[in-house]
This record gives structure tokens, C-alpha cells and sequence, in this order.
């Protein structure tokens, strides 16, 4: 789906991919558009509920969501349900799964027919790893993947049949795929552990993010600004943030007043907003929402969160208190890299996240130990009061770096 961290893994390595002599061949869901550049194929899933998912999106983007989406999208779901119930009953797996035998099929034609010298495959959803396994074994074609989020939750045991097949999945893949990457050295040390016979064909590359499409000059004013950017939820929520801005303003009152936290992209999570209602911290967490295209300045929402990210002191991070945190590192980090203001993260059981960040001149602390992240905040003002924030030693992790990286490794079995 265009826009999304998942999307732009992909579509940013492209023009890097084919810059490098590479000529792809995409096969995609439907969600996304169409790309004249190479050959491009979109495909709709065989199955009942992703059917239903796919076309509700198509009819969206077709007519909006007015009366007209309503009746031919509850139409659609009222004559595919009963084939959704018994999808649900036979199978039990999310609706992408429908999406493989499709790009299988369609796969196995491209193969035939444009003798490409690997697949690739990139999720994200997990339909496409699946797909690039048959493929494999159907043709003996090279299969390389990329694995974007675990598919084993750390600490727990696989409970419904989905769950079930994502870990059976991650064997298929560490057993079969030529080259498997993940995007943390955690990710890769756990899988290596459940499945020994991966050995060097797991890797960790960083995605990376691709350069701003436009900047802006940053002035330090009489206030500390925090930046948010990006989506909240209750798994991914500002309310452990309040409870520490709490402390932080009881312990240091004359810090606190003049800090503020603006968050862009959306509405603040319910959890979030409960905590700075109770807190009273109203005037602190200030919601921007979502920037749109701006008419006078010639500017996307995008290109205007770009230059904002360049404008207010640090960046705030929120990494989440779940235990996949462990293997995770949400893909803003490197956009925000490429915006030159150091990072405050709140991190989770994560040690190579809070390297990086402290690597490119920024301030790390475990979100479980208050203390820890109280004394953060205070050398955040600290530095800033004094004008001594640091600037990155190192230069931002970029998709280039990425597809390098993942060429060099291809190198071995493909001419």
C-alpha cells in the first residue's frame, strides 16, 4: 500500500536496483499504484476475504467512500460471505494468504517466460515469502527475503493456526531461501537460534531511508520542541512518555515549563491522551495532526513534515514496551537521521537501537527504568539550554547503502 513503512522498503531500493543494471519484474497486490517503469504486475487475491479487502480498497480510491462505496462494497461482502466463513473454517489464516497461489501462478509465467536469475521476496506480508518458496521449488529459481518484522513473538508459543504458520513459515524460509536479511542483529540471532541451519545465509542489512525532498533551517527559539512523527496506538503509545514528562516536571518545574511536545501525523492514542488528562499536561503534548499539501508554498504534507523535522530541536522515538521490541526498529528512526537534529528515544529492550541513535549524536534510555529516562530528559534541556547538542559522527544510514549491501550478497550465486 503506497505510503506505508512496508511499501517504501521497496519501492525506494527500485530506483537504486535498477541504477545498478537490475530490471525488475513486481508482482504486487492491487493496493498500490500501477508503475510504468518496468514491468509491473498487480494482482487480486483468489481468496473470499482478500477479495473483499482488496476491492473495498480499489472502489475507495475509485469513488471515495461515499454512498455509492457503501452499497457496492456491503453487496460485495453480503454474496462473498458465506465463502468467507468457510475460508475462516477450513483455513484460518489472515486474507493475504490468497494472495500466493495468485503470484505463484503469475510467477511461474514470468519465470517462463523472462528467465530472471532470482525472485524476490520482501513482507511485510508474509503471502510473498510463501510465494517465493513455490517458487523456488517449482523452478529451481534463486529466492532471496527479506523478513520485515518477526514472525515469532519472543516469549511466547504460537497459539491459532495463523500464528502457527508464521513460525512454521520462518522455518521454510531459514531452510530454503539462498539469502534471508533481517533488519536487526536481534531478528537474526533468534532466528539463527530456532533454526541452526540457516547459518551465514541470514544476514542483517539496515533498510535505511531515502534523503529528504526538502529541508529547512533550524533556530534554536526560547522553547524546547520535541518533535513526534508518525502514527500512535495502544502497542506504540505516548502515555509512558507522560508518566515520565510527569516526574520530569514535579523534579525539575522550571525545566518542564518551557518543554513542549508537538506530535505530527495523526491523533495522539487513547492511552496517550487519558494519561495527559489525568496528569494535566494539556498544554505539553500539543497534537498537529497531519500536514496537507499547501497551496502557496508548493509543499506535499510530506515535503512539509521534511522541513519541520529539520526546524524543532530533537525527535522524539517511540519505540513501544512489548517484547518484540527486542527485534524491531521503527523505520522513522532513519528518516529522522536524515534530518540532522539529534534523537531522544525511549527504547525497549533494544541495545542496538540505543547505540544507534547515540552513535548519530543522540540520547537513548530504557523506557522501563524512570530514573534512567528522567535523567535523560534533564541533559536533553541540559544541552539544549547551554546550545551544545550534538551533531551525527556519522552520515544517515541511506536505502543506497541497503541495496549495496544486498547486491554484494547476491554476488555469490548470480552472475
Amino acid at each position: 500500500m503506497d505510503g506505508r513503512a512496508a511499501s517504501l522498503t521497496i519501492t525506494d531500493k527500485i530506483p537504486h536496483l535498477m541504477a545498478a543494471g537490475v530490471e525488475p519484474i513486481v508482482l504486487s497486490a492491487v493496493t498500490g499504484t500501477h508503475d510504468r517503469r518496468f514491468k509491473h504486475m498487480q494482482l487480486l487475491p483468489w481468496g473470499p476475504s482478500g477479495l473483499r479487502f482488496d476491492l473495498r480498497h480499489l472502489i475507495a480510491l475509485r469513488w471515495g467512500r461515499d454512498w455509492r462505496y457503501r452499497l457496492v462494497t456491503g453487496s460485495i461482502s453480503l454474496l462473498l460471505l458465506p465463502f468467507i466463513l468457510l475460508e475462516r473454517g477450513l483455513i484460518g489464516l489472515q486474507s493475504q494468504w490468497s494472495w500466493t497461489p495468485a503470484a505463484v501462478f503469475r510467477g511461474c509465467w514470468c519465470i517462463l517466460k523472462y528467465k530472471p536469475e532470482l525472485v524476490y521476496s520482501t513482507g511485510g506480508a508474509y503471502s510473498a515469502h510463501w510465494a517465493g518458496f513455490w517458487l523456488k521449488r517449482l523452478t529451481g529459481i534463486r529466492w532471496i527475503a527479506e523478513i520485515h518484522d518477526p514472525m515469532l513473538f519472543p516469549g511466547t508459543v504460537p497459539a491459532t493456526r495463523n500464528l502457527k504458520f508464521w513460525a512454521k513459515l520462518e522455518g521454510v524460509i531459514c531452510e530454503n531461501a539462498d539469502l534471508a536479511w533481517w533488519f536487526t542483529d536481534q531478528a537474526l540471532a533468534s532466528a539463527r537460534q530456532r533454526h541452526p541451519e540457516l547459518g551465514d545465509r541470514g544476514q542483517v542489512i539496515l533498510p535505511g531511508a531515502e534523503p529528504p525532498q526538502a529541508s529547512a533551517k533550524y533556530s534554536r527559539g526560547n522553547d524546547l520542541i520535541l518533535g513526534h512523527f508518525g502514527s500512535l496506538s495502544p502497542v506504540r503509545s505516548l502515555r509512558p512518555l507522560v508518566e515520565i514528562f510527569a516526574e520530569f516536571r514535579e523534579a525539575h518545574p522550571e525545566m518542564a515549563a518551557r518543554t513542549f511536545i508537538h506530535c505530527y501525523g495523526g491523533s495522539i492514542d487513547g492511552p496517550g491522551q487519558q494519561a495527559i488528562r489525568a496528569h494535566g499536561l494539556g498544554a505539553h503534548f500539543l497534537n498537529q495532526g497531519r500536514l496537507e499539501w499547501d497551496p502557496v508554498a508548493q509543499l506535499s504534507g510530506r515535503e512539509r513534515i521534511q522541513q519541520r523535522m529539520h526546524q524543532v530541536d530533537a525527535l522524539l522515538l517511540l519505540h513501544g514496551t512489548t517484547a518484540d521490541c527486542a527485534e524491531y526498529i521503527p523505520s522513522k528512526f532513519y528518516d529522522y537521521l536524515w534530518a540532522g537534529r539529534p534523537v531522544v528515544g525511549l527504547v525497549h529492550i533494544n541495545p542496538q537501537l540505543s547505540r544507534l541513535i547515540a552513535d548519530h549524536g543522540g540520547y537513548a534510555a530504557e523506557v522501563e527504568r524512570r530514573a534512567e529516562a528522567l535523567e535523560m530528559f534533564v541533559r536533553v534541556f541540559q544541552d539544549w539550554r547551554e546550545d551544545r547538542m550534538q551533531s551525527s559522527r556519522l552520515p544517515p544510514i541511506g536505502t543506497a547503502q541497503a541495496v549495496n549491501a544486498i547486491l554484494s550478497c547476491t554476488r555469490r550465486f548470480v552472475k
